[in-house]
């Protein structure tokens, strides 16, 4: 039978998000469910390392003294799945926002698609999309683009160990990549779109991997409440 003691100590949780919950929204949902299924008025919950609204796959969960370790967690390698569409972009690079520019695709080939990965292995310079929640002047970038409002965005350096098409079916291409710690796939699918001089947008994103934890041993919101004690 698990106890709050092993919550309060610090326990790992391996969550698989859902498509349209945040990262937040998941962390304050077990946190409230632990309260409640423990009759607690507080415990530490976290994350290590956001996952968009759009995308699913593996959350790691930290409770209590575990909480400690969520640096060390969102610094590791992470693996990710996913499905490119080309030929189309959005302003932020995914389904969050509608297509704002189509782009010809009769010159792409198998072997062209398959051989501009090659462009994104290693260390490269990636710029975040300006919808994310990073931070300038004290305010996250969606709101300036929700807003309208241009903001300059300055580059980061991330590294690529693996990038690989898995399927191509018309102007969707599957993909997984292995990945540094800030890493945006959103923006990986912008440019992959820009070598290929045809544009592409996200339509699918599942975080598979981080560091040694796996999505094959992550439980679902709800299966992980169904664990709690109940009155």
């Amino acid at each position: 039978m698990i106890k709050v003691e092993d919550f309060q100590e610090g326990k790992v949780l391996l969550i698989d998000k859902p498509l349209h919950w945040t990262s937040f929204q998941v962390v304050n949902k077990l946190r409230w469910e632990i309260r409640r299924a423990f009759k607690i008025k507080k415990i530490k919950v976290g994350h290590a390392g956001t996952l968009d609204p759009l995308a699913t796959g593996l959350l790691v969960i930290c409770t209590g003294k575990m909480t400690k370790n969520i640096d060390t967690f969102q610094a590791q390698i992470k693996e990710y799945t996913g499905t490119f569409v080309l030929g189309s972009t959005t302003p932020s690079y995914d389904l969050e926002t509608e297509i704002d520019h189509t782009f010809p695709t009769e010159h792409l080939t198998e072997v062209l698609i398959r051989n501009a990965t090659s462009q994104f292995i290693g260390e490269i310079s990636q710029f975040p999309p300006v919808f994310s929640a990073l931070k300038k002047d004290g305010k996250r970038l969606y709101e300036f683009a929700r807003a309208g409002e241009a903001v300059d965005i300055p580059s980061r350096q991330v590294h690529i160990s693996t990038f690989e098409i898995t399927r191509i079916n018309n102007l969707e291409v599957d993909f997984r990549v292995v990945c540094s710690k800030g890493t945006y796939i959103r923006s990986l699918a912008n440019d992959f779109g820009k070598a290929l001089n045809s544009g592409a947008h996200l339509s699918v994103l599942r975080r598979t991997k981080i560091g040694d934890f796996d999505v094959k041993n992550a439980v679902g919101v709800e299966e992980f409440i169904k664990s709690l004690p109940s009155e």
